[in-house]
């Protein structure tokens, strides 16, 4: 999984802009890294998510990235079976490598309350303390 915030232009991977050689780098050691533990290249399948605007004031960064990923996985011959870009919000992944499932949350107000709430019920683990003895080893 690649998580990047890019600056500046990336609209095309062969510009050869600063921003593009980030991106381009973390790709190409994202995609490294899994050959090296064993991935075949023509296995390989991606997923897009993100790409939201969460700062009206801002420039539409987060679309940039989207389409540069896209582009680039393109040129690359990676195969993509899901984008779900833009919007205002951002969102929560949760990702599981084995199955290639991911699932997002929106990260509203209201859902960012619910998620937080949800963490902060899950039950704490139970910290043992040593028992204390009267039985002296010597």
């Amino acid at each position: 999984m690649n998580h990047f915030l890019l600056p500046g232009n990336v609209s095309s991977p062969a510009s050869g802009s600063e921003a593009s050689r980030y991106g381009v780098h973390l790709m190409e050691l994202l995609i490294n890294g899994l050959l090296k533990a064993g991935a075949r290249r023509d296995r390989l399948e991606a997923k897009i998510i993100g790409g939201a605007k969460t700062i009206a004031s801002f420039s539409n960064i987060g679309e940039q990235n989207a389409l540069f990923a896209e582009k680039f996985l393109k040129d690359e011959g990676i195969k993509i079976v899901g984008i779900n870009v833009g919007g205002d919000n951002g969102r929560k992944l949760e990702y599981w490598p084995v199955s290639g499932r991911a699932r997002q949350i929106p990260l509203t107000g209201a859902e960012t309350r619910k998620t937080v709430a949800a963490e902060q019920a899950l039950p704490k683990p139970e910290t043992r303390k040593p028992v204390e003895t009267s039985v002296e080893f010597f």
